[in-house]
C-alpha cells in the first residue's frame, strides 16, 4: 500500500514537472524544423495538399513512420491537428521525464539524488548541446523529442538486463528518426561489450572503432557548388567551424565523467562508476569519428552523417548525474536550496527562450489567435487561398527580425518555392535535390529589389500564383490581405 502511495506521488511530481517544463521552455507549435516535419502529417491527412515541393519534405517523412503514426491519431481521435500535436508534445515532456526518473534511480539510491537529477532536465529542456544546432527537446514536436525519451528508455532497460524491452524501444526509436537512434543503442552495445570485457575493455581502440564512420568514403564523391551553397549554412556539421567553447562542451563533459566515476567508486554507485566510464570512450570515438568525416575537403558530404550528434543523448544523462549529485549532497533535504537553485536558473531559461521567439506567445495554446504578424498572415492564407495555389516568399523570410522562424508550409499548409533556410537543411541531408533547391532560391533573388516582371517571371516558370511581402513592398499589389507587416497579394 504505501509503494502505491510512493508511485502516486511520483507519478504526481512528474506531472506537475512537465508542467512547469513546459512554461518554462515554452511552445512554439510550427517553429523551426516543424516546417520539415509537419507537412508529411499534413499530406497524408489532406492528400490534396502541396502539389508544388512536395519533394523538400517527403525526403525526410519517406524515412520515419513519424508523420503515420501522427497523422493516425489524429484520425482516430478526431482531434483539430493543434490539439494533437500540444498533446503529443507535452506527452514526450512527460515520458523523457520518466525516462529520466527510472534511469536515475539505476544510478542513485536516494530520492533526493533521483529528483535532482529529473528537476535539473526539466529546467534544461532548452539548452543547447554544444555545438550541433540541437536542444535537449524542442519546443514542438518532431521525430528528435520521441526518439530522446525512447532512447533514456533503451539504456535503463539495458542497464536491469532486460534486452528484449531494450530492444522494443530501439524499434520504437528506429522508428521515429533515422539518424537518433544510433547514438543511445551504439552506447548501449557499447556498454555491453566493456561489461564481458571486464578489465580487458581498455584495449578497446577508439581510433579504430571511429573508422567505421568512413565506410562510405569510397562513395564519397566531390559535392556539387549547388550543394556547397546549401552546406556553407550549417556550419555546425563541420568540427572546425566551431567556436572555442562549443569544442569545450566535448571535451568537458569526458572531464565531468571521469569525475563522477572517481565519487561514485568512493560511494559504491557502482553503475554510475561503470556508465561513467563507458560514456569516456563513448565521447572519444565519436569525437575522432567526426575529425574523420569532416577535415577532409572531398568527404563534404559525409559530414551530414553528424557524429557529434551523440552529444545529445550525453548530455541527457550528464545533466541526470549531476542533477543526482547535487541532490545527494549540495540541495539535500532542504527546501530553501531547491528554490536558490532551480527559480534563478528556470527564469534564466525562460527570458532565453522570451529572446528566441519575441513576437510570439510564450506558450501558444491550441485555438489561440496568434500575436506573430506572420503567423497571422499564414493562418489567412489558410483559411481563405485555394489548396492548389503556389506562393513565393523572400527565401530568406525565416531570418527576417520578427518572423520568429515561423513556417510557412506547415502553417499555411500551401506550396512555396524552395527557400535558403529549411528547405537549405533538407538539401545538406539529400544532396540530389540541391540543383532544384539552388535555382529556385537564385530564381528568388534578391526579393528586396523584386520588380513586376520579377513576379511575372516566377509565374511563367513556376505557375506561382500569390506572393507574401513585407508592407512597404505591397505598392502596385492587388492584396487580399495585409496587417502590419506583411502582405498577402494575388499575381494577375
Amino acid at each position: 500500500m504505501i509503494s502505491d502511495k510512493y508511485k502516486t506521488l511520483n507519478f504526481l511530481g512528474l506531472l506537475a514537472l512537465t508542467v512547469g517544463a513546459l512554461l518554462v521552455q515554452g511552445y512554439h507549435p510550427f517553429a523551426e524544423d516543424a516546417e520539415i516535419y509537419l507537412p508529411g502529417v499534413e499530406k497524408i491527412l489532406h492528400p490534396e495538399l502541396f502539389p508544388v515541393g512536395r519533394e523538400f519534405f517527403l525526403s525526410h517523412a519517406s524515412m520515419t513512420f513519424f508523420p503515420n503514426v501522427v497523422a493516425f491519431s489524429l484520425r482516430v481521435t478526431h482531434l483539430p491537428m493543434e490539439a494533437g500535436l500540444f498533446i503529443w508534445h507535452v506527452a514526450s515532456i512527460f515520458l523523457l521525464l520518466l525516462a529520466c526518473w527510472e534511469m536515475s534511480g539505476i544510478f542513485f539510491p536516494s530520492a533526493r539524488a533521483r529528483w535532482g537529477g529529473v528537476c535539473l532536465i526539466g529546467a534544461l529542456l532548452s539548452i543547447p548541446v554544444a555545438g550541433t544546432a540541437l536542444y535537449i527537446m524542442d519546443q514542438y514536436l518532431n521525430p528528435r523529442n520521441l526518439a530522446a525519451f525512447a532512447g533514456i528508455f533503451m539504456l535503463a532497460r539495458t542497464l536491469e538486463k532486460k534486452y528484449v524491452q531494450a530492444l522494443l524501444w530501439l524499434g520504437f526509436a528506429v522508428c521515429m528518426h533515422p539518424l537518433m537512434w544510433v547514438f543511445p543503442f551504439s552506447f548501449c552495445l557499447l556498454f555491453v561489450v566493456m561489461e564481458k570485457l571486464g578489465s580487458h575493455w581498455k584495449w578497446i581502440n577508439p581510433t579504430g572503432l571511429a573508422s567505421l564512420f568512413c565506410w562510405g568514403v569510397p562513395l564519397a564523391s566531390a559535392a556539387s557548388p549547388a550543394y556547397h551553397e546549401a552546406a556553407k549554412r550549417h556550419a555546425y556539421h563541420y568540427i572546425q567551424n566551431w567556436a572555442w567553447y562549443e569544442l569545450l562542451g566535448i571535451v568537458a563533459p569526458l572531464v565531468l565523467f571521469w569525475w563522477f566515476g572517481r565519487i561514485a567508486r568512493r560511494r559504491e554507485w557502482r553503475m554510475v562508476e561503470r556508465v561513467s566510464r563507458v560514456f569516456i570512450v563513448y565521447g572519444a570515438i565519436y569525437l575522432v569519428g567526426a575529425v574523420a568525416v569532416d577535415l577532409p575537403a572531398r568527404l563534404e558530404a559525409l559530414a551530414r552523417i553528424q557524429p557529434l550528434r551523440s552529444l545529445h543523448f550525453l548530455y541527457i544523462v550528464m545533466f541526470v548525474m549531476i542533477g543526482g549529485f547535487l541532490g545527494e549532497y549540495v540541495l539535500q533535504n532542504r527546501v530553501w536550496r531547491w528554490l536558490v537553485l532551480f527559480l534563478p536558473l528556470s527564469v534564466g531559461m525562460f527570458l532565453a527562450q522570451r529572446a528566441l521567439f519575441p513576437a510570439s506567445a510564450h506558450v501558444e495554446w491550441p485555438g489561440m489567435a496568434p500575436r506573430n504578424p506572420w503567423e497571422q498572415a499564414f493562418v489567412w492564407i489558410r483559411e481563405n487561398t485555394p489548396v492548389d495555389a503556389v506562393f513565393a516568399l523572400d527565401p530568406y523570410y525565416m531570418d527576417i527580425r520578427g518572423e520568429d522562424e515561423v513556417g510557412f508550409r506547415c502553417l499555411a499548409e500551401r506550396s512555396r518555392l524552395a527557400d535558403g533556410v529549411k528547405d537549405n537543411g533538407v538539401v545538406s541531408m539529400f544532396p540530389p535535390l540541391a540543383e532544384e533547391w539552388w535555382t529556385q532560391v537564385q530564381d528568388q533573388t534578391p526579393w528586396m529589389n523584386f520588380r513586376r516582371e520579377d513576379f511575372e517571371r516566377l509565374r511563367n516558370k513556376y505557375g506561382v500564383s500569390w506572393v507574401v511581402v513585407q508592407t512597404a513592398d505591397a505598392s502596385g499589389f492587388d492584396c487580399a490581405y495585409g496587417n502590419s507587416t506583411v502582405r498577402v497579394c494575388r499575381l494577375p
